[in-house]
This record gives structure tokens, C-alpha cells and sequence, in this order.
């Protein structure tokens, strides 16, 4: 486990977080295809009380997920960078965004999830589950 620091793209808003070493998983799903502009975003499962807002405040929003139950969305209020998610399908755990961590870019995922709805012309990069691994 490691402590990496965070920060939105404008700078308004900062974070630590505790993650596993190797854990970083890579999202195919349509909500974060829309909400990041690209194929896929990266991230990793942490419990909440592994992240701490260190500067400023993040905003919140939510909309109800493929569960059912909603999704929590916590981003900068000045430049709407996506710091982290907390599903409530998903308990105590949060999905933090690991591209704006510190070393993010060099995080290389172990898992790719919602691989239903990964675009056809990227290739597989890690294991694949459909929708979420198994519990």
C-alpha cells in the first residue's frame, strides 16, 4: 500500500489517497466514456477512509447506475475534474480515478471491467469481465 497525492486539472482541489500497488482497473462502461471524453477511464477500488480531501472541496452529483442504486460523483467545482465515484451498490468502497494521481499515468491496469462495452477497435489489455468480477 502507498500514499499517492492527487489534484484536479485547474488545482482548486486536492487529495491523498491509500492504494494497493497493483490494482488499477480499466472502465469500459458508457458513464465514464461520457464523463472523460475517451474510450475508457482508469481507476482503483479503495475503501473511503483511504482518501482524504487535503485542499478545497469537491462538489457532488448523482444519477442511478446499472444496479439500480445511485452513484455519488465527486468533482472540482471550477474545472468539473471526476476525483472519485462512490457507488452505493458498492458499500464502505469508492472508485477513485488513478490519471489524476501522481504517477496515474504509469499505473497499468490489472482488470478491465465492463468489457461489454469496450469500443471494438481497442485491443484487450488485462483480464476481462463483462460487467464487475465476481464478488
Amino acid at each position: 500500500m502507498s500514499t499517492v497525492k492527487g489534484t484536479c486539472h485547474c488545482g482548486q482541489t486536492e487529495w491523498s489517497v491509500k492504494l494497493a500497488d497493483d490494482n488499477t482497473v480499466l472502465c469500459h462502461c458508457n458513464t465514464c466514456k461520457l464523463l472523460g471524453g475517451g474510450p475508457y477511464s482508469l481507476n482503483q477500488i479503495v475503501p473511503k477512509g483511504n482518501l482524504s480531501v487535503t485542499k478545497g472541496k469537491l462538489s457532488e452529483y448523482k444519477y442511478q447506475g446499472d444496479s439500480g442504486k445511485y452513484v455519488h460523483c465527486y468533482y472540482c467545482p471550477n474545472c468539473t475534474s471526476h476525483a472519485y465515484h462512490h457507488q452505493e451498490a458498492m458499500g464502505d468502497n469508492i472508485v477513485i480515478r488513478t490519471i489524476f494521481l501522481e504517477g496515474g499515468k504509469d499505473m497499468k491496469p490489472a482488470a478491465e471491467i465492463f468489457g461489454k462495452d469496450r469500443l471494438g477497435w481497442l485491443p484487450e489489455v488485462a483480464q476481462t469481465f463483462p460487467v464487475m468480477p465476481p464478488s
